[in-house]
C-alpha cells in the first residue's frame, strides 16, 4: 500500500457510507475502513458506545502504517471531539469540519474565502468554548486551530473577526445587488442554476451558455457564483452557477453564504438540476432536500427540474424513474425536462420551457424613421430584446418582445430619437 497517501476511518451510525467516502475522496482521503454501530442516538460522552470505541482504539494502533484522519459521519458535540481525540490519539473530522475543509480548498475568490472563513469561525467557537473549559480544569488541550494563541485569547480574536468578516461580506452583497439592478434594467433576465452538489450544473452552464467553465466530477467544486450570459437569439438572460445543497447543514453555514444563495431566491426562473442516473431513493432524497432549500430560501419564481445525465440510462429505465419520482409527490405539478449535457438532447425542450416560464414577457411595436440613427437604435435593440419582425419602409416598424422594464426604456430612447429627427 503506497504510504504517501492520507488514510481515513470512518465512524457511523448510518449503514450508507456513500455521501461521506465521497466527501472524504474529495479531500483527497482514502478509507480503510468504516465502522458502523446501530443506535438511534449518539453516545453523550464519545458518539458511540465505549465497546465500539475500545475495538476502533485498537484497529488505529494495530493498523500497519498510519492512520491520518478519523471522520464522524455526524455532527459532534465539542466533548464528544475532545473525548475521542483523546482515545485514538488522531486528529478527528465530524462531517460538518469535512465539508469546511472541503470549503477551504475549492474557496477561489475573496467572497468565496470570506464567507468559508465565517462558517468555519462559527463552527471553532463551541470547540474554543470547550477547550477553555478544559484548560482551566488543569487539562492540557491541543488547539484546533491557532497554536500560537492561549484559547481565551483565541476566542476574542474570533469574535472580533467574526464582526469584520460580516461587515466585508455586506459590502460584496450591496455590490451584487446593485449588479443585479443594472442587469434587470439593462434588459436581462436572471436565471439560477441550483441543485445538489455535483449534480451536473456546471456542465449545464457550459451547455446553455457555450462557455468552458471548469467542470470537476467532485463534491462542492463549484463555490463562487458563476454568470455567463445564454447563448441564443432570443431573449437576453444572465445564467448563474451557485453553491450546491447538501443535507443537513447548520444553519450558520446557509446564513455564511447567504449573499451567494440569495442569486437563487432572487431569479426570474430556477433552474434545478439532479442527476436522474444514480439510484432512485439517492435521487428521491437528493431532489427532496434541494426543493426543501428551496423552500426555505424563499423562492417564489418557477422552479425547472432538470433530470441530467440521461445518456447513462436507457429510456426505459428513464420512464420507470420519472414514475417512481411522480408518484413520491417529487415531479407531481412540477415542470421538468430529462436532459443530457455531454449529447446535447431536449436541450431545445429545456430553452423553450425557460422562455415560456419567463415573467412579464410583452410584445410590442415601434415606429422609427429611417436614418442612421434609427440603425444604431435598431442594433441596440437586437442585443438587449427579442426583436420577432422587422421592416423596412418609409420607416422602421419593429415587433419586440422583452420585460416590462426594459419596454420602458426601449419606448423612451424612440420617443428621444423621432423627437430629435421631427418623426
Amino acid at each position: 500500500m503506497n504510504n504517501s497517501i492520507s488514510k481515513a476511518i470512518i465512524i457511523t451510525l448510518n449503514e450508507d457510507v456513500t455521501e461521506i467516502t465521497e466527501l472524504a475522496n474529495t479531500l483527497d482521503y482514502k478509507i480503510i475502513e468504516a465502522f458502523y454501530q446501530h443506535r438511534d442516538n449518539p453516545d453523550v460522552k464519545s458518539y458511540i458506545g465505549s465497546g465500539k470505541t475500545q475495538e476502533i482504539k485498537e484497529f488505529i494502533e494495530n493498523f500497519e502504517g498510519k492512520i491520518d484522519l478519523v471522520i464522524v459521519d455526524g455532527e459532534l458535540k465539542p466533548s464528544q471531539w475532545f473525548n475521542l481525540e483523546k482515545i485514538f490519539n488522531v486528529e478527528v473530522f465530524d462531517r460538518i469540519r469535512l465539508i469546511l475543509s472541503i470549503f477551504e480548498k475549492h474557496a477561489d475568490r475573496k467572497e468565496a474565502k470570506l464567507q468559508v472563513k465565517l462558517a468555519q469561525l462559527n463552527y471553532e467557537r463551541p470547540f474554543v468554548r470547550e477547550l477553555i473549559h478544559r484548560a482551566r480544569a488543569g487539562e492540557h488541550p491541543g488547539l484546533m486551530a491557532g497554536g500560537e494563541y492561549q484559547v481565551d485569547d483565541y476566542y476574542e480574536m474570533i469574535k472580533k473577526q467574526i464582526k469584520k468578516i460580516k461587515e466585508q461580506l455586506e459590502n460584496i452583497r450591496d455590490q451584487r445587488e446593485l449588479r443585479r439592478s443594472h442587469r434587470h434594467t439593462g434588459g436581462f433576465y436572471l436565471i439560477s442554476l441550483a441543485g445538489y452538489t455535483n449534480a451536473g450544473k456546471s456542465s449545464v452552464l457550459n451547455l446553455l451558455s457555450g462557455e468552458k467553465v471548469k467542470v470537476e466530477g467532485k463534491l462542492f467544486s463549484t463555490l463562487s457564483t458563476i454568470t455567463r450570459k445564454i447563448d441564443n437569439e432570443k431573449i437576453p438572460i444572465l445564467l448563474t452557477d451557485t453553491v450546491g445543497f447538501i443535507q443537513n447543514l447548520p444553519a450558520y453555514i446557509i446564513d455564511a453564504f447567504h449573499s451567494t444563495i440569495e442569486e437563487i431566491e432572487v431569479a426570474d426562473v430556477v433552474l434545478l438540476v439532479a442527476d436522474i442516473s444514480e439510484n432512485n431513493e439517492i435521487v428521491a432524497n437528493k431532489l427532496k432536500v434541494s426543493l426543501n432549500e428551496l423552500t426555505e430560501i424563499g423562492v417564489k419564481s418557477p422552479i425547472i427540474i432538470i433530470l441530467n445525465k440521461i445518456d447513462i440510462i436507457s429510456k426505459n429505465m428513464l420512464n420507470e424513474k420519472i414514475d417512481f419520482l411522480t408518484k413520491r409527490g417529487l415531479l407531481k405539478n412540477q415542470l421538468f425536462v430529462p436532459i443530457s449535457t455531454i449529447k446535447k438532447e431536449n436541450i431545445n425542450n429545456l430553452l423553450e420551457l425557460i422562455y415560456k416560464s419567463l415573467p412579464q414577457l410583452i410584445r410590442f411595436n415601434i415606429k422609427l424613421p429611417a436614418n442612421s440613427d434609427s440603425q444604431s437604435l435598431v442594433s441596440w435593440i437586437y442585443e438587449k430584446a427579442h426583436v420577432l419582425d422587422v421592416k423596412y419602409n418609409d420607416f422602421i416598424s419593429l415587433e419586440i418582445e422583452c420585460n416590462a422594464n426594459f419596454r420602458d426604456k426601449i419606448i423612451s430612447q424612440s420617443k428621444k430619437l423621432k423627437r430629435k429627427n421631427n418623426f
